[in-house]
């Protein structure tokens, strides 16, 4: 066979987004069928190939087998926090002191976040859109390994508390696991019991609109951040609607390569380049961690389709079994094109 034409045909059973090569077109039509390959992949700057995550893309840049000619790019003018690539070494440096928060950022309102309570939480009390949650855990049961939520924090936007107060847990406490929690026994004894503390977190989140009636992403109900979402609900006994839910642990361009979640203590200091979690914890610092980490993450640039999602009614046919010829005659970067993603993009929040 002429070499050319072999060139070509291998050219052609190339996927545009990974790069991956395939034998045969129809190889590379079922990986793009179970891919999901989309504009809202991490993508390198350099040489535009897909990743699954950030953590891939990293792998991709840095290491520990890196393409060699992105690696050099890279270590010349490139972010290791956001992992941009930047047009001189100069342009990094004013970038880099941007991208790069610090724990010290918060001065008063975080030092003011650990004198006491702010349990009073009213639904007109701010307009906040998007809040951020996280719980501390004491143990309850005979060994303590129950978790029992105690202390709950609510941010905005702004690093500004909405809401902060000890928790009354329904069972009795057994460990208060005070290295990481600094609670103590009398700071619970006339706390807000669960269930108030419950109602008054859901009748926030809600805003008015009745949770059984919420199915859309622009209504009055706020968007909900944090890490470990389902744990943090489960402990305070609470449901909300999965659609209004932004979890950095299950946020699939925030996974490892694996597609395990990633610790908020890994990804505060890998992505916004400051560490948590240190001694005694602070909810307030982990809502203002998840809060950044989905701010960075829904800045992202990305073309929008009218239809984003592999989910959407319009979407199903784009790679249904019964086109298989028709799909075999496409260009990769056609099938690129029509290929949708298979998560809500957290930049779609900005429409």
């Amino acid at each position: 066979m002429d070499s050319r034409y072999e060139s070509s045909e291998n050219l052609r059973n190339k996927c545009a987004a990974c790069y991956r090569q395939f034998n045969k077109m129809e190889h590379l039509v079922e990986h793009m069928r179970i891919s999901y390959h989309s504009n809202h992949e991490p993508v390198c700057g350099i040489c535009q190939k897909h990743c699954r995550s950030f953590e891939s893309l990293r792998e991709h840049l840095i290491g520990p087998l890196p393409k060699a000619e992105c690696e050099r790019v890279f270590k010349e003018r490139g972010c290791d926090l956001c992992l941009t690539i930047f047009s001189s070494r100069y342009a990094v440096q004013l970038h880099r002191e941007k991208c790069q928060f610090s724990r010290g950022n918060n001065g008063l309102i975080y030092r003011m976040a650990n004198l006491g309570i702010q349990d009073e939480l009213r639904i007109d009390n701010t307009r906040a859109k998007t809040v951020s949650l996280a719980c501390k855990m004491v143990g309850g049961g005979t060994d303590g390994s129950l978790d029992l939520c105690a202390r709950v924090c609510l941010t905005d936007e702004y690093e500004k508390i909405i809401f902060q107060t000890y928790v009354k847990p329904h069972l009795q406490v057994t460990n208060y696991r005070y290295e990481t929690t600094g609670i103590r026994p009398e700071y619970l004894r006339d706390a807000m019991p669960l269930r108030q503390v419950q109602r008054k977190i859901q009748d926030y989140l809600c805003n008015g609109e009745p949770i059984w009636q919420i199915r859309n992403r622009g209504g009055k109900a706020r968007i909900l951040i944090g890490h470990g979402l389902d744990h943090d609900l489960k402990c305070l006994e609470m449901e909300y609607p999965e659609i209004l839910i932004r979890d950095t642990a299950k946020y699939p361009p925030l996974m490892k390569t694996s597609k395990l979640s990633n610790s908020l203590k890994y990804l505060t200091k890998a992505y916004l380049g400051y560490d948590i979690q240190t001694g005694i914890q602070e909810p307030y610092d982990d809502c203002v961690a998840t809060m950044r980490l989905y701010i960075r993450m829904r800045a992202q640039a990305h073309k929008v389709e009218d239809y984003p999602l592999a989910s959407d009614p319009q979407n199903r046919n784009n790679f249904a079994s019964r086109r298989q010829s028709e799909l075999e005659r496409m260009s990769p970067q056609k099938m690129l094109e029509i290929s949708r993603s298979d998560y809500f993009c957290w930049c779609l929040d900005k429409k």
